[in-house]
């Protein structure tokens, strides 16, 4: 197959026999992404076994919380999906920004569970992995490799997580926990911003045919995941927040662009509602904005290069934030006198204020991205942004804790939160934000060349194709049939679902 093609049938009849074998010993039955997207059609023996397994536990049946509906104990299943509406005392603007909480995701807390659930099944049902011989190996600046260890291990084979040595000490401290030997942990130079490094040692261990890479910056599974099941789940969110303001509008759809998989949801989010897609990225590190580069601590939106599966062409506006900002307003949302001043000063609800710990440095930064692009287009109060929260605070306690050691040697006090707030929440200004032109657009597509046609081997006919809006459809198409090939293989295991 080609770099662009998707399977959709069973390319290897014997190691998908494999797999199923190995299903059926595991005990593992797979959720389609029908019902991951609508987690209302999962069957109600599946929710009654579910009420008695911890999220956390390496069991099959966790695989049927891998949606946005799990309530905040992820235990139970919600009719809306977990968010929080930032009210105007915080962010300066009177549009509503509406944050969908991806920490009640199970296994990792985050929302990437569900990217490497959608890159590596279908990849079992069609033969082109066998889970009782060969590694999965997660490329990632964090969350994603979480994931795909998470859904490795549920699934009885071994998972790799390459990532940068610089990251957060609470990832690394998950992974041992989780990974099958030390060695399945595979630490590469740099930071965030060392994308590059990551895709060097896949090459590497590309040569060993036990090895499958999934790379997620270009799966286009990480795409059609977002756009079959957090697209839709973000409109519900909306859908909820205009249930009594009829007139509300949703005007954008904010996300870092990372591995851009999550935009695959501001596609969807475009063709139904009509919503601006806006992808964000650090400013100490400008690719789209200023064909720029650099390092920067906006932990989980790897960056330097334009991801394959990045929609360039259906991109409306490129926003730049600091990590300065997330940085200080972490420490701001989760330290005892950031949260003081939020109540006493601001008269924020103190439950409201004990929710911004469900933000992490990346979803900070959608945040501040949102009200820029609130003040640019001047919306008002029948406006709405909605964003995301891939992860929470409780992944950066240690790159606080760094932060505050090296920024406030004496502690960080309420007059620092303060300066905090005026600085970094009532001080954006629209700066750094291009609404993008058919230039701006053919300019940042233009930048993945070097990445994926020079580096990576991509062929420039399967390169090019992708500035079509119709490949992009196309590509959805596999979607039902990827349902009724996972259907088959339950089938074939002979497991009846959870219960």
């Amino acid at each position: 197959m080609t770099w662009t093609e998707l399977a959709t049938e069973v390319v290897d009849r014997k190691t998908r026999d494999r797999a199923v074998a190995h299903m059926r010993a595991a005990r593992v039955v797979l959720p389609t992404f029908a019902e991951l997207a609508d987690p209302a059609t999962i069957p109600e023996s599946v929710a009654a076994e579910l009420s008695n397994v911890d999220a956390d536990a390496r069991q099959p049946s966790n695989l049927f919380r891998v949606h946005w509906y799990n309530d905040e104990r992820r235990i139970d299943r919600l009719a809306v999906p977990s968010y929080i509406e930032l009210p105007e005392r915080l962010t300066g603007v009177p549009a509503r920004i509406l944050v969908a909480l991806g920490r009640n995701f199970p296994m990792i807390a985050a929302h990437k569970v569900l990217a490497a659930y959608g890159c590596l099944v279908p990849r079992i049902v069609t033969g082109q992995f066998d889970p009782g011989h060969q590694r999965a190996v997660w490329p990632s600046t964090g969350n994603y490799c979480r994931g795909g260890v998470a859904i490795s291990r549920i699934l009885g084979c071994r998972g790799v997580a390459v990532l940068p040595a610089g990251m957060s000490e609470e990832r690394f401290d998950w992974l041992k926990q989780w990974v099958s030997a030390p060695e399945d942990i595979v630490r590469t130079p740099g930071t965030e911003s060392n994308v590059k490094e990551i895709y060097d040692e896949c090459a590497g261990l590309s040569r060993d045919p036990a090895n499958v890479i999934l790379n997620q910056f270009s799966e286009f599974a990480n795409y059609l995941v977002h756009y079959a099941c957090t697209g839709p789940a973000l409109r519900a969110v909306f859908d909820d927040a205009r249930r009594n303001r009829p007139e509300l509008r949703l005007r954008a759809f904010v996300a870092a662009s990372g591995s851009a998989g999550t935009l695959g949801a501001g596609d969807y989010l475009k063709a139904e509602l009509g919503a601006k897609i806006v992808a964000v990225e650090a400013l100490e590190c400008p690719t789209m904005l200023y064909n720029g580069y650099g390092e920067h601590n906006i932990q989980g939106i790897g960056d330097k290069h334009i991801p394959f599966i990045h929609n360039v062409m259906n991109t409306d506006a490129v926003a730049g934030i600091s990590d300065r900002s997330t940085d200080t307003l972490n420490l701001l949302f989760n330290s005892k006198a950031g949260r003081e001043f939020l109540g006493a000063r601001l008269d924020l609800d103190p439950s409201f204020v004990r929710s911004l710990d469900g933000l992490g440095l990346s979803s900070i930064a959608n945040v501040l991205a949102a009200i820029k692009l609130a003040k640019r287009l001047r919306l008002g109060r029948g406006d709405a942004i909605v964003t995301v929260a891939t992860d929470s605070a409780g992944l950066y306690a240690s790159e606080a804790r760094k932060f505050e050691s090296a920024r406030y040697p004496r502690g960080f006090d309420t007059i620092d939160a303060g300066e905090a707030f005026g600085r970094h929440l009532e001080g954006v200004t629209d700066d750094h934000l291009i609404e993008l032109t058919e230039m701006d657009r053919q300019r940042i597509y233009n930048l993945g060349y070097f990445t994926w046609v020079e580096q990576q081997g991509v062929p420039l006919a399967d390169f090019d194709r992708r500035r079509d809006q119709d490949f992009w459809r196309g590509l959805r198409g596999a979607l039902p049939v990827w349902d009724t090939l996972i259907e088959d293989f339950n089938a074939r295991t002979g497991l009846n679902r959870p219960g």
